[in-house]
C-alpha cells in the first residue's frame, strides 16, 4: 500500500477574506465582483488596509485535495511558499484541513507568498485581488520523487503550465508516479492558459496523462474543435480518461470509449467558487477507492453541488456521509 491515495500538485495561495463597504472599494480603485491578477506592489497596500481579516489555505487544486481528505484519502500537496507569515500559516492549515502540506516554506525565498485578498461587500459580492507570487514559480526541484513514487493518484493544476519549470516540474511528478503504477492527471484550469501553450498541453495529454477533468470551453479550446463531440472525440483518442463538467447540464465522462452521462441537480447557487475543485475531489475519491465510472462521476456532481450551497470553496457538510445516504458508498 502506498503512503499517500492522492498527491497534487498546485498554487499555494491564501486567501484572505475581509468585510468592506462599497465606499472601501472605490478609495482603493477596486473592482467590484471581479477577479483581478495584480503585482506585488498593490498586494502589500490591499493587504496592508484589509482589517479583521480571515485566512485560509487556497488554490485550485489545494481545494480539491482538501475535499478529498475530507472524504478520507492520505492527500499531499506540493506547493511553494515563502518562510514567511502567510507561508508558515498555508503549510499549517493545509495540514489541518487533511492535506499534508510536504514542502518546507522556502526561507530567505524570492518572492513573498502568493495570496488573494477578497473584500466582501454587504450585498455578498466578493472582488478578488490576486497575487501569484511565490506559487508560480514551482519547479523540479520542488517535486520529491520519492512522495510521487509513493502515491496512486497525482493531480496537477494547469494553472502551472505557464511556465516551463511548471511544465518540467508536471512531467517529473507523471512520469515518477506512472513508474510505480501510480495514475495520473490533469485539470486543465482555464481556456486561456489551453490556448497560450496548445500543443504542450496536447502532448503532456497523449503521452503522460491517463486522466483530464476539463469544462466545455477548456475541452473546445484544446482540440480547437467545431463543438464539444467534436473535442472529446479527438481527447478519447489521445487519453483513456477524460470528464466533461458542462455548467449545470450532465457531465461528460468517456473511459475507454464508452461515454457516460452523469445528471447534475439544479439548483441556485450561492457562490459558484471552488464547484470543479470539488467535483474533482469527489471524482477523484470515487477513483481512488475502486469506485465504477457512474458512482464516481456521481460523488463529484454531489460535492460540487454542495459547495455551491455556501459561501466558500471548500465543503462543509460531511460528504463521506452523503454518499453513504446516496447508496453511493457502503
Amino acid at each position: 500500500m502506498k503512503t499517500y491515495q492522492i498527491a497534487g500538485i498546485g498554487n499555494a495561495i491564501v486567501d484572505v477574506i475581509s468585510t468592506v463597504e462599497d465606499r472601501f472599494l472605490e478609495r482603493m480603485d477596486i473592482h467590484k465582483g471581479i477577479m483581478q491578477l495584480i503585482e506585488r506592489d498593490r498586494a502589500e497596500t490591499l493587504f496592508a488596509a484589509m482589517e479583521d481579516r480571515a485566512q485560509a489555505s487556497g488554490g485550485s487544486v489545494a481545494n480539491t485535495l482538501a475535499g478529498a481528505g475530507a472524504l478520507g484519502l492520505r492527500a499531499a500537496f506540493v506547493g511553494r511558499v515563502n518562510d514567511d507569515e502567510l507561508g508558515r500559516f498555508y503549510a499549517q492549515d493545509s495540514d489541518k484541513v487533511g492535506a499534508k502540506f510536504v514542502n518546507a516554506p522556502v526561507k530567505d525565498g524570492e518572492l513573498p507568498t502568493s495570496r488573494s485578498m477578497i473584500f466582501v461587500t454587504p450585498d455578498g459580492e466578493r472582488s478578488m485581488n490576486t497575487y501569484l507570487g511565490m506559487s508560480a514559480e514551482l519547479g523540479p526541484d520542488d517535486v520529491d520523487e520519492a512522495i510521487m513514487a509513493d502515491s496512486e493518484i497525482v493531480f496537477l493544476e494547469g494553472y502551472l503550465f505557464d511556465k516551463d519549470k511548471g511544465k518540467e516540474a508536471f512531467l517529473k511528478a507523471a512520469r515518477t508516479c506512472r513508474s510505480t503504477g501510480g495514475m495520473a492527471g490533469i485539470a486543465l484550469s482555464d481556456p486561456f492558459c489551453v490556448d497560450r501553450h496548445r500543443a504542450d498541453f496536447r502532448k503532456l495529454v497523449a503521452e503522460d496523462m491517463d486522466y483530464v477533468i476539463g469544462n466545455e470551453q477548456e475541452w473546445v479550446s484544446l482540440y480547437e474543435a467545431n463543438d464539444l463531440n467534436d473535442a472529446l472525440a479527438q481527447a478519447a483518442k489521445e487519453c483513456e480518461l477524460i470528464v466533461c463538467t458542462r455548467s449545470g447540464d450532465p457531465v461528460w465522462i468517456v473511459h475507454k470509449g464508452v461515454r457516460f452521462e452523469i445528471p447534475v441537480e439544479t439548483t441556485t447557487p450561492v457562490d459558484a467558487t471552488g464547484a470543479g475543485d470539488q467535483f474533482a475531489a469527489g471524482f477523484l475519491f470515487g477513483l481512488a477507492t475502486g469506485c465504477d465510472m457512474e458512482t464516481a462521476g456521481r460523488m463529484g456532481c454531489m460535492a460540487a453541488t454542495e459547495v455551491i450551497g455556501h459561501i466558500g470553496a471548500r465543503p462543509k457538510a460531511d460528504m463521506r456521509a452523503a454518499f453513504r445516504a446516496a447508496e453511493l458508498l457502503a
